[in-house]
């Protein structure tokens, strides 16, 4: 099913944590997925805790397939959305700070006068 290392792509594959947050999916829609046949997974375990992992491209084609396209566009806009959000209130927090700095700046170059 997958093509050839794929698995070892960066960004190719997700924890069914991940799947949850990105595109609104639980864990049983996920198994159902895997004993259906359409979705391939590795087990794995991060200080003890068990995870699944399973390929982007196989989960959206899956969920496409069981909720449609409409879900699978709209669940990706909402993260997509998410991230722009969050880097956007960044942005004005390190404009604020620069901002801080340049006022202390001009208020220590307008009280030393060069000679």
């Amino acid at each position: 099913m997958a093509e050839y290392g794929e698995w070892t792509q960066k960004g190719a594959t997700l924890s069914h944590v991940t799947a949850a947050k990105e595109y609104g999916v639980d864990i049983n829609f996920i198994i159902k997925g895997i004993r259906a046949g359409k979705l391939e997974h590795r087990e794995g375990s991060v200080w003890g805790n068990p995870y699944i992992r399973v390929l982007c491209s196989q989960l959206e084609r899956y969920i496409a397939e069981e909720q449609g396209a409409d879900r699978l566009s709209h669940s990706k806009a909402q993260t997509e959305l998410r991230a722009l959000k969050k880097e956007a209130t960044q942005l004005k927090k390190r404009l604020a700070a620069l901002e801080v700095r340049r006022a202390e700046l001009e208020r220590t170059m307008g009280s030393c006068s060069i000679e």
